[in-house]
């Protein structure tokens, strides 16, 4: 554009030359002489008619009024008048059919084509219509032009949008003429380098308006205040706005909507206050484009509480019932989270307009309630003809469509928006379905979008791309990546982030650390969105002391790289690390959100740690952070999973609401635990409340009649889940009811369900678990045959052999045993050693099966001899049957005294005070000999003890075991 500032110099030096100018004028329309009774009745006639709206009727009482009263003087000058009210009705009614007509007309006569102000308001109607095209073209056909005519085809490409056409007029002005720009002129030029963002263009204009004395004129003004604000230069914008002498409502509505764009919230509702403070005879009271303006920032910043103060002053000016105001203010709650209060709005708004529609259609959409989405869409289109869906509406719409079960509704749309041409005309909207498609799963859909595309630009190809990235299937975006460089385009920083997302999920750090390197060619890593994703991308692929490293080189740490950084140690098995992360966070100043606090609960529950769970739940509740769902899941979670289901309960009945995900987390907390009884009463109240229990629900449901031995009703709640509700169910949901069938010795039960029912092939999972209750019921037969396949499936998976080797010692086949061991050591697996963790006072001290180098074991060692002595008065006999090894019998009872869970029950008995309740965590399965102990043991002591073991909970009380003994 800087040919733009060429013709600029030559402009200065005009004005230099020539101090002042004279504007040019318009003639205007003398009055009708009282004895001209049909002048005075066409004026009347005319102008009664383009007010009700009969604009057709109004052209041919012209029509008859110009045949017959044609060589009259005072004819011409009424007829003009008339000719003019009519074109400026033509352009607010946008009826362009009728403002050709009468364009016609006046280039049929001599006299009507020559006049200065019919040909000045021909350019406007076409203007007003949506055709700048032919406003220049009756501008063009003028002979002679004045600045009217010059600033009416400039305001012609302005109200059109078509900035870079205005700047070319203007310079075309300044140079083939010798007129002077106006305060007319100056805004129109003023607002096009706002809008293509040509700063240098727009000082140079300021210069030249410095220059013509007009930087006081308050319409001047008011456009360089939103020249200024528009790029980001809020301080010259509020210097301007403070130096002009006399400022109207709209010096404040711009000053305020600099604030209000640049996200100044607090700036702006003090402008507001000082607007109306100085407000004594009602000039500067909020109208409606001010409270268009403040509404938005409300909205953007989700403040909800001054948007709601906002409405109330609407509803005190009786502003509420605008449409202009209606529509910002269901976009601000919708924004703010408060879908609800917008779609109230929406319903008492009997003025609608396709804003207020798309506004609210968009709101669903955003919050992802398809149904609503397409509900209040399809009454859209069921309603007025004036009120037709247009490409915001499609592009409002298509987000929410993320999944193949709304496919029909995304086609419909597609439909819909070809039979419009919106797909065709509008890169926008072919973008939005390419990117729809690829989400829902239909690629061979969203490339036939891509390639109907004209010309693709970069974005075309993102869309694509980023679809891929976001499928089940992400290796497409990486071919169509070659296919975009191949075609000369360069990818951008969105491209970058979606291959670098694709490339995490199919965790291939070779192609990532490619990209990572075309990153810093280019030097994007700058970028908060690229830096993230890169992270994101070391993370997903094990790389986490590189994703450190990148994380540490950040100069700016936002609290989504903190965020990511606290998830990725979770992710990677480092809860302690992500705690530890976490508290850097908070020393740094940093404000945690629900993301980083459901981080730290699901740490709480990896760890575990009651005590620091505890503790960032009190943290959640001073920061008012419990009414989020998700928060609220997460700490029913945390609390189920540190065998503190009691404390779920607590918050489960303390949630003001509860949401689907609330009553899964409180379900699957007492399958855990084994409460049956408790998590069946769930499901149905769940239902009694109108809520509609999904696969997790049913997970639950499964998990607890597995922990409970109640084959019945687990296998009435399968089938329930697929006759009653239409789920198909998932591998997990079966591998609850074939371990469930399993434990009870229902093996061919179990294996039927595998071999016929399952639409999906087992994993591993199902298999290990048929395994081991082959191993629990000694069926060798069935046993090897399934370690046969397991080997194949997963041969370096220390349990499957380990399992085959237990399964063989239970038969007495102790040659088995040692050739399963020989092909362990030769394959160099090792079992897992038992390990157990005890957390005391806010410390974790953990033990290792058969160590005697662990803290304190002479003395754990001594006080175990006491207690087996006292609960061997109870009737404690070691059970030997746990060990699976050729010793003797004393060398077994000497191997049961060192497992891990012995040693943490003790080492907790004596460090701690009486009654206190014990909690200890197990990486493998309790063994029976360990079960009877602690069982007696929380009976001598008086204690309560929990051990949570790699399949459930067990909580130990008076002499009795939560499971039942059933494990």
């Amino acid at each position: 554009m800087a040919y733009l500032l060429q013709p600029l110099p030559q402009l200065s030096t005009l004005l230099d030359s020539r101090r002042s100018y004279k504007k040019s004028t318009i003639p205007r329309a003398v009055a009708v002489s009282s004895t001209s009774t049909n002048g005075e009745h066409l004026l009347r006639r005319v102008s009664g008619l383009c007010e009700t709206g009969n604009l057709h009727e109004s052209f041919r009482v012209i029509e008859e009024f110009d045949r017959e009263e044609k060589s009259s003087s005072d004819a011409f000058l009424l007829l003009r008048e008339a000719l003019g009210l009519l074109l400026q009705a033509s352009g607010r009614r946008k009826d362009i059919h009728l403002g050709r007509k009468i364009h016609q007309l006046v280039s049929e006569s001599a006299r009507l084509s020559n006049d200065d102000v019919l040909c000045t308001r021909v350019i406007t109607m076409y203007s007003m219509c949506g055709y700048p095209d032919d406003s220049r073209s009756a501008f063009d056909a003028l002979r002679k032009k004045n600045l009217f005519q010059w600033n009416a085809v400039i305001s012609s490409y302005s109200r059109n949008e078509l900035y870079h056409n205005v700047l070319e007029m203007f310079v075309k002005m300044i140079t083939d003429s010798d007129l002077l720009p106006d305060n007319f002129t100056f805004p129109c030029v003023v607002k096009a380098c706002a809008g293509v963002s040509e700063v240098q263009v727009g000082l140079a204009v300021h210069g030249l308006v410095v220059k013509t004395r007009l930087v006081e004129d308050v319409f001047v003004s008011n456009a360089l205040v939103s020249f200024y604000g528009t790029h980001g230069f809020v301080y010259d914008a509020l210097r301007l706005f403070e130096i002009t002498p006399e400022r109207n409502l709209v010096s404040w509505n711009s000053m305020i909507r600099v604030f209000s764009d640049n996200g100044l919230l607090e700036e702006c509702f003090l402008l507001l206050g000082e607007m109306m403070e100085e407000d004594d005879d009602g000039t500067f009271m909020p109208d409606v484009a001010t409270l268009a303006t403040v509404l938005p920032v409300c909205g953007r910043e989700r403040e909800i509480r001054v948007g709601k103060g906002v409405h109330g002053l609407a509803m005190k000016l009786s502003l509420d019932k605008e449409v202009v105001v209606t529509n910002a203010l269901m976009d601000m709650y919708s924004k703010c989270g408060c879908i609800n209060d917008a779609q109230v709005i929406f319903k008492l708004n009997n003025n609608k307009n396709v804003v207020s529609w798309n506004t609210m259609i968009g709101g669903f959409s955003a919050v992802g309630d398809i149904h609503k989405t397409f509900d209040l869409l399809r009454q859209m289109l069921a309603g007025d003809e004036y009120l037709r869906a247009d490409e915001v509406t499609i592009l409002n719409a298509v987000p929410v469509c993320l999944d193949e079960l709304v496919l029909p509704s995304l086609k419909e749309l597609h439909c819909y928006s070809l039979k419009q041409e919106f797909v065709h005309n509008n890169e926008l909207v072919a973008n939005a379905f390419v990117a729809s498609y690829a989400k829902c799963g239909l690629l061979s859909y969203a490339h036939r979008v891509f390639c109907s595309i004209r010309s693709k630009t970069v974005n075309s190809w993102n869309a694509l791309i980023g679809g891929y990235s976001q499928s089940s299937d992400p290796r497409p975006s990486l071919d169509a990546y070659f296919q975009m460089k191949s075609s000369g385009l360069l990818p951008d920083v969105f491209t970058v982030c979606s291959l670098l997302s694709a490339c995490s999920q199919i965790k291939s750090l070779r192609l990532g650390k490619e990209v990572h390197g075309f990153i810093i060619r280019k030097r994007l890593e700058r970028d908060s969105f690229v830096y993230i994703s890169l992270l994101s991308l070391y993370i997903h692929c094990g790389e986490l002391s590189t994703a450190h490293v990148l994380f540490d080189a950040m100069e700016d740490k936002t609290l989504v790289s903190w965020n990511t950084m606290v998830n990725g140690y979770l992710q990677n098995g480092f809860p302690e690390g992500a705690l530890s992360l976490f508290r850097q966070m908070v020393l740094y100043g940093v404000q945690p959100c629900e993301i980083s606090m459901m981080s730290v609960f699901g740490a709480c529950s990896l760890l575990p740690s009651l005590h620091l769970g505890r503790e960032a739940h009190s943290y959640a509740l001073k920061r008012l952070l419990m009414d989020n769902a998700f928060i609220a899941c997460s700490v029913i979670d945390m609390y189920a999973k540190n065998g503190s289901v009691m404390e779920s309960f607590r918050v489960f009945n303390g949630l003001k609401e509860r949401s689907v995900a609330s009553w899964n987390a409180m379900v699957m907390g007492c399958g855990i635990h084994g409460l049956a009884k408790e998590a069946i009463q769930l499901f149905e109240e769940m239902q009694r409340t109108g809520h509609c229990p999904d696969e997790l629900t049913f997970l639950g449901v499964l998990t607890a009649c597995n922990h409970s031995g109640l084959i019945h009703e687990g296998l009435r709640y399968l089938n329930q889940m697929k006759h009653s509700f239409g789920m198909n169910p998932s591998l997990k949901h079966y591998a609850c009811v074939i371990d469930m069938l399993g434990r009870v010795g229902m093996l061919d039960e179990a294996l039927k369900i595998v071999t016929e029912e399952m639409s999906e092939e087992p994993d591993v999972g199902i298999w290990n678990s048929l395994l081991s209750s082959c191993r629990i019921h000694q069926n060798l037969e069935m046993g090897e045959k399934i370690a046969a396949k397991l080997f194949v499936l997963e041969p370096g998976r220390t349990e499957n052999y380990v399992l085959l080797s237990n399964l063989y010692a239970g038969s007495g086949k102790w040659d088995e045993v040692r050739k399963v061991r020989q092909r362990m050591k030769e394959m160099s697996l090792r079992k897992d050693a038992g390990c157990s963790w005890i957390e005391l006072n806010g410390k974790v001290f953990s033990f290792v099966a058969g160590e005697s180098s662990s803290d304190g074991f002479e003395e754990i060692k001594s006080r175990w001899s006491l207690l087996e002595r006292e609960i061997g008065k109870m009737g404690y006999r070691p059970d030997t049957s746990s060990v699976q090894h050729e010793l003797s019998e004393e060398e077994k009872i000497e191997q049961l005294r060192g497992h891990s869970e012995k040693l943490a029950i003790t080492y907790g008995l004596i460090r701690t005070s009486e009654g206190t309740t014990l909690r200890v965590y197990k990486n493998l399965r309790i063994c029976v000999d360990c079960h009877n102990a602690a069982k007696l043991i929380s009976k001598a002591m008086e204690r309560e003890i929990v051990v949570r073991d790699n399949k459930r909970f067990h909580h130990f009380k008076n002499g009795l075991c939560s499971c039942g003994d059933y494990w």
